[in-house]
């Protein structure tokens, strides 16, 4: 006697994505809003928040359902974040106020966002990947055992109203788009400067829903003791930077790099590179521009000697102005910069700087002469 289960049966080929999508329960089905967590720390909201809301009062539109900002923080410390989510879009925002809030931790963080989702229930979550985005998102998706996409470059509604989350995948080298089928709320987190922050509106207003709730100090096992900033950090700025150059392997070698630098320098922009310079030693991993470093939205950014591999793509593809110098007429960088000089970037860089280094002396000159 056979007592084994029977195999499951394989899925059929062509299955699609609509046949893993299940009726929700019925408990499920009352989940309704975009959600967007304000992510304010020591009194700074960071930018990503507000790009978020811009993401989702796209969703929020689609989906013909409010959008809501989620503001967590000490007694009387949220009072300008709360104003700010509405002027940059928010129809709603939920506000909790407690001494426990004052410095960002996992374990009263995640109490507080888990409580407010099971009481309002949202049917989509965002969060910014940040450090502090991505600590608590994985926590909070954890307690609410629903699913979680990180580091999304995109957010959309499918047609039948769930949302699409897309990211990249195998390394970088591919974009899939991933599904919450039958749990809520859908979570995501979306990396800082992928999308455009949105026009701000002073004196736009909301409804406010504030929201108590008990976080005995003793019941919380971390303590934070003292904050001490790092004084010495000469971190980049280069998320946010105005005009960004960046160097590749088509440097050639580390000494070669120091033309991407000097360029930067005449310009007052922020310099990086590819993944592979940091590999080598060239560069530091803050200034790594791409998929697994940092996401660009500047002005103008010049790429020199960078092949524009999917990973490097997607960390870039946000700026307005892309200059792109690369020996290879083929190389997949030309395909979405909007200037291109098929050159070798150590003799291109050098000519740019001293022109650049011209015509902004005589411009200060003329300036100055006025």
């Amino acid at each position: 006697m056979n007592d084994k289960a029977p195999a499951p049966a394989a899925p059929a080929a062509g299955g699609t994505r609509a046949s893993a999508k299940k009726e929700l329960p019925d408990h499920l089905k009352s989940y309704k809003h975009v959600w967007v967590l304000v992510e304010l720390e020591r009194g700074v909201v960071h930018p990503v928040s507000w790009e978020l809301m811009g993401e989702g009062r796209k969703l929020a539109d689609q989906l013909k359902v409010d959008l809501c900002g989620v503001v967590l923080g000490p007694p009387g410390g949220t009072e300008k974040a709360v104003a700010d989510c509405f002027g940059y879009g928010a129809d709603v925002c939920y506000v909790v106020e407690h001494e426990a809030l004052s410095e960002y931790r996992n374990e009263p963080y995640t109490v507080v966002a888990t409580e407010l989702v099971n009481k309002f229930q949202p049917e989509i979550l965002l969060l910014g990947a940040t450090n502090l985005g991505r600590d608590l998102a994985g926590s909070v998706a954890t307690t609410l055992l629903t699913g979680l996409t990180a580091d999304c470059t995109e957010l959309a509604v499918d047609a039948d109203g769930s949302l699409a989350a897309t990211r990249p995948t195998f390394g970088g080298s591919l974009l899939c788009t991933i599904y919450t089928l039958n749990y809520r709320p859908q979570m995501a987190t979306m990396r800082p400067r992928v999308a455009a922050v949105p026009v701000y509106v002073p004196g736009r207003t909301g409804k406010i829903i504030r929201h108590e709730v008990s976080l005995p100090e003793e019941d919380i096992i971390t303590k934070i003791l003292a904050f001490l900033p790092d004084a010495t950090s000469n971190k980049s700025n280069l998320s946010y930077a105005d005009v960004v150059v960046a160097g590749g392997l088509g440097m050639q070698n580390g000494d070669n790099f120091q033309l991407v630098r000097n360029l930067a320098s005449v310009l007052g922009a922020e310099w990086g590179g590819s993944r592979p310079l940091v590999q080598k030693g060239w560069i530091t991993s803050d200034r790594q521009i791409g998929q697994t470093g940092k996401t660009i939205r500047p002005r103008l950014y010049i790429s020199a000697g960078i092949s524009g591999a999917i990973q490097h793509r997607v960390g870039v593809e946000g700026a307005d102005l892309i200059v792109a110098i690369n020996t290879d007429k083929n190389a997949p960088i030309f395909d979405f910069a909007h200037v291109g000089i098929i050159a070798d970037a150590t003799k291109v860089l050098p000519a740019l700087t001293e022109s650049f280094r011209r015509r902004l002396a005589a411009a200060s000159t003329l300036s100055a002469a006025e």
